[in-house]
């Protein structure tokens, strides 16, 4: 698995939808890879905080720059 591949799957991972020979490859590159390790850990953690985070706990301006960022992504 490559590191880009890690970067597509990491919530798939993280949500534990990958299929079992999927998973232990990713599994199997973190294992070697201590940026994409960092990475999914950046991304757990980032998961955790913002899983916190109510929309009235934003101030508006946040709240829409996030909406925005958010849908900017391509799909």
């Amino acid at each position: 698995m490559t590191c880009a591949e890690v970067v597509e799957l990491v919530t798939a991972y993280l949500d534990g939808t990958l299929d079992p020979e999927t998973e232990q490859r990713f599994v199997e590159h973190l294992a070697l890879c201590d940026g994409c390790e960092i990475y999914v850990e950046q991304i757990r953690r980032t998961a955790a905080e913002v899983g916190r985070v109510e929309p009235e706990d934003l101030a508006a301006e946040t709240r829409d720059r996030l909406l925005a960022a958010f849908r900017s992504f391509p799909r």
